[in-house]
């Protein structure tokens, strides 16, 4: 079975001509809301998941209003307020070299360059606080560990083993 991602939440219908705002949960929303993408759609209420496939969408005020094929008045789109949008894990967008996907950072076990026997610990979060993202780690005892992603700290990132090695700088150690 394919892992899905959430690429957006169905929080509100627009006028009433079957419209819904979506909230944004992707760095490509050009891609996933072009006409004729198909999305998951996971209703709020659980009942079993479909197939929807986007006829229009734009961007207004931070959101896309989007037309999915097959409705066309508010009722009809009404009841799907609070769902949400996802795409089959296998459907990603391809990154540049040395970008990854949130999912395939956290859980990762992170070492250093200068002992790669013993894990630092685990990612367990990542921070966008500005200008670089910030992994949290999570040693087995002790506070968090907060590393800076950037070239001089993080030196190799393997996803297929899920480790991870960095170079601390003076001041990252708690």
């Amino acid at each position: 079975m394919t892992e899905e991602l959430t690429v957006g939440r169905l929080v509100n219908t627009h006028g009433i001509r079957g419209e819904i705002k979506i909230l944004s949960h992707t760095d490509f929303p050009e891609v996933r809301f072009a006409p004729g993408n198909k999305l998951l759609l996971i209703p709020a209420d659980g009942s079993p998941k479909f197939e929807v496939t986007i006829e229009s969408a734009r961007e207004h005020k931070g959101m896309y209003i989007a037309k999915l094929k097959g409705y066309t008045n508010i009722n009809e789109i009404e009841k799907y307020k609070g769902s949400l949008l996802k795409v089959p894990s296998d459907n990603l967008v391809e990154l540049p070299e040395n970008e990854y996907y949130f999912h395939q950072i956290v859980g990762c076990e992170v070492y250093t360059d200068e002992d790669a026997s013993q894990p630092l610990g685990t990612i367990t979060e990542i921070l966008q606080p500005g200008a670089n993202d910030v992994w949290v780690v999570k040693p087995k005892k002790g506070q968090d560990i907060l590393i800076p992603v950037i070239n001089d700290v993080v030196l190799d990132v393997d996803i297929a083993a899920k480790k991870i090695t960095v170079h601390l700088m003076e001041g990252l150690l708690p």
